[in-house]
């Protein structure tokens, strides 16, 4: 299990765009963390008072970067200290399927595999549930660690 703590000293994001609360358990090549939607996320302070309920729904992007966050952690715990100095860039996503809706209140577990690995590049796949219902399927996701010092603007 790793800790909130844990999934911060991890990922580079920070707030409001850090999108994993736990993680539950790793294996060799799969990883199982959590999403807790509350109401206090700042995607909906620009709601009024009373808001219709389908204005209430987490956004569909937000979902896939929170799915992306938990397949990054288990890409950087393969990398191991190969990831030291890279940054881990989003490359492709296929096969993206949205069953259902997600509100405050929802509990959404995260489920990422690795499909293949070639060098510095990874194909995760996995599904999201909330209380054990489908609510995403991730055919496909490509990430890959480039070096950090490539990716910097160049001095003036």
């Amino acid at each position: 299990m790793l800790t909130a703590a844990g999934v911060r000293a991890t990922l580079p994001h920070r707030y409001p765009m850090l999108l994993v609360d736990r993680v539950l358990d790793t294996g060799d090549d799969r990883i199982r963390a959590l999403k807790a939607v509350t109401l206090n996320e700042p995607w909906y302070a620009r709601l009024g008072p009373s808001p219709a309920e389908d204005d209430l729904a987490y956004p569909d992007f937000l979902l896939i970067e929170s799915w992306t966050q938990t397949a990054g952690i288990l890409a950087t715990r393969l990398a191991g200290d190969a990831a030291e100095g890279q940054v881990m860039l989003f490359g492709s996503m296929s096969g993206i399927e949205f069953h259902r809706r997600v509100f405050p209140g929802d509990t959404v577990e995260h489920h990422a595999r690795l499909e293949r690995a070639v060098n510095d590049t990874m194909i995760f796949a996995g599904e999201s549930t909330v209380g054990g219902e489908p609510l995403l399927t991730v055919g496909q996701i490509t990430m890959a660690f480039r070096p950090g010092g490539t990716l910097a603007p160049p001095a003036s």
